[in-house]
C-alpha cells in the first residue's frame, strides 16, 4: 500500500526485452536505502517487486499484464520516473490509500501555467469516468492529487511548485501518456451496491448496507 507521495525522481538505467515481459534496471538511491529482494516499490504508480539491489539501483521484472495496462512499456533508458516505497504502518498518511494497481492510462491534453501553480487537463477513459469526482482523489503516475474539475471524458488537476519540481509531472507535455489509479474505496462502494454495467444500482445491495449500518 502506498500514499502517492513521491519520494524520489528516479531514472531508467536499462530495459531488457524478454519477449512477453521486460526487466527494468532503475536508479533510486533513496528508495533502495533499505530495499531488499521481494520488497515493493511503486514506479510511476505501478507496484513492482524488487529482484535485486546494488549501488543505489534495483531490478524489477515487468509482466505482459503490467505492460499492457500501464505506460511502462513506453519507457527506455534515460526516462525519468516517480519512485515511492510502501507506507509503513503507524506512519502518516500524507496522500490517500494507493495500491499501485493501475486502472488505465490517460493522455495529457493541455497545460495552463499560473503564477504559482499549473493546471493540467488529462483525458479520462470512459470506463473510469464514474470513479472520478470533483475534489476527490486520483493517482497520476503515482502522484496523489486532488481533482479540480471532473467531466465525462477528462479531468483537471492543479500542480504546486513542489510537485512540478520533484516529479515527472513537471516535465511531461501534451500528448504524453500517464498511469491512472482511481480511489479504490469508490470501486468497493460500487461493488457493494451491486451496480450493473448499465449504471443502475441494485436496491437489495443498498438495503443490505443500510441494515449493516443499524
Amino acid at each position: 500500500m502506498f500514499t502517492g507521495i513521491v519520494e524520489e525522481l528516479g531514472e531508467i538505467v536499462a530495459v531488457e526485452n524478454l519477449g512477453d515481459a521486460s526487466r527494468f534496471r532503475l536508479r533510486g538511491p533513496v528508495v533502495t536505502e533499505d530495499a531488499k529482494h521481494g520488497d515493493s516499490i511503486a514506479v510511476n504508480g505501478v507496484c513492482l517487486t524488487v529482484v535485486d539491489t546494488a549501488d543505489g539501483e534495483f531490478t524489477a521484472d515487468v509482466m505482459a499484464e503490467t505492460l499492457n495496462r500501464s505506460s511502462l512499456g513506453a519507457l527506455a533508458a534515460g526516462s525519468r520516473v516517480n519512485l515511492e516505497r510502501p507506507m509503513a504502518l503507524g506512519g502518516r498518511l500524507g496522500g490517500h490509500l494507493v495500491q499501485g494497481h493501475v486502472d488505465g492510462t490517460g493522455t495529457i491534453l493541455e497545460r495552463t501555467p499560473g503564477e504559482h501553480w499549473e493546471i493540467v487537463k488529462i483525458a479520462l477513459p470512459a470506463a473510469l469516468s464514474r470513479y472520478v469526482v470533483e475534489k476527490g482523489s486520483i493517482t497520476v503516475d503515482g502522484v496523489s492529487l486532488t481533482v479540480v474539475d471532473a467531466a465525462d471524458d477528462y479531468f483537471t488537476i492543479s500542480l504546486i511548485p513542489t510537485t512540478l519540481a520533484l516529479t515527472t509531472l513537471g516535465i511531461k507535455k501534451a500528448g504524453d501518456p500517464v498511469n491512472l489509479e482511481v480511489d479504490v474505496l469508490a470501486k468497493y462502494v460500487e461493488r457493494l451496491l451491486g451496480r450493473g454495467a448499465d449504471g443502475s444500482a441494485d436496491l437489495k445491495g443498498i438495503e443490505e448496507i443500510k441494515e449493516m449500518d443499524r
